[in-house]
């Protein structure tokens, strides 16, 4: 199984840099992405589909141009989990889920606190109602992967320079020990890491600068399964041979049954 997760920081702008036709060529089983940016009657307006897929969206319900999450699949699921009962959170447009069979794969767009006070504290309380949630699901015995941007960088080696961040969102000491807690208390796998320990390696780069050039990079974008997902992913990679977001595609591909 192949899936790729991916911020695109507008469907409408990543579109016109071509991330629909290179998609296309993929042979994902699922396409998770996030920051989608538009509602419903927008998209009916243009075309946004994806040859060989069916593409369901989460939109912000509140706030145009803001927010917002998709799946590409190539199979319908058997059901769909819209929100996750958290009216905040899901009022922003932030999880989708499709089910098949026993197994889960989420688009999920945490918050990011990098614009102010009000949002670093919107971005904890997110991460305080998720961190129950997220570890029933650990434990729930079904097998889910939960593709995304978590505005995260786990550890130093997840970010070019951790030093001066520590008091930046994303780096924070508390977000650090959330990641920390999801990964090794409720047993969360992050796949990207497992599949390449000890390999700096980023999905997000600030537009200020040249840091995309000199690869002055955060990894921040995941795609983390349950427990009884350990060893199943066999290949991650980043995407960098085009750009479409200031976010870079994920790939993982798991020895997993294709969709």
């Amino acid at each position: 199984m192949r899936i790729i997760t991916l911020n695109l920081n507008g469907l409408r702008s990543a579109t016109r840099k071509g991330v629909l036709q290179w998609l296309a060529t993929q042979d994902a089983d699922a396409i998770a992405l996030q920051e989608t940016r538009l509602q419903a009657p927008e998209r009916a307006a243009e075309d946004f589909g994806i040859e060989g897929y069916v593409g369901y969206f989460r939109d912000a319900e509140e706030t145009r141009g803001y927010s917002g999450v998709a799946l590409y699949l190539r199979q319908r699921p058997d059901r769909f989990v819209s929100g996750i009962g958290a009216r905040r959170f899901d009022a922003e447009g932030r999880w989708l889920q499709a089910d098949f069979g026993d197994l889960s794969i989420v688009s999920l767009y945490l918050p990011s606190g990098s614009s102010g006070s009000d949002r670093q504290a919107h971005k904890f309380e997110v991460m305080a109602y998720l961190e129950p949630y997220l570890a029933g699901l650990a434990s729930s015995g079904r097998r889910f992967i939960i593709c995304g941007d978590y505005n995260i960088a786990h550890k130093p080696i997840d970010l070019k320079n951790w030093r001066s961040n520590q008091k930046n969102s994303g780096f924070l000491p508390e977000e650090r020990a959330w990641m920390d807690r999801l990964l090794d208390q409720s047993g969360w796998v992050d796949t990207h890491r497992e599949s390449k320990p000890g390999v700096a390696e980023y999905t997000w780069w600030s537009n200020r600068g040249n840091a995309y050039a000199n690869d002055v990079g955060w990894r921040i974008d995941y795609q983390i399964a349950t427990p009884n997902l350990r060893g199943a992913a066999q290949v991650a990679s980043v995407f960098r041979d085009q750009k479409f977001s200031d976010h870079a595609p994920l790939i993982v591909e798991y020895a997993l049954p294709r969709l």
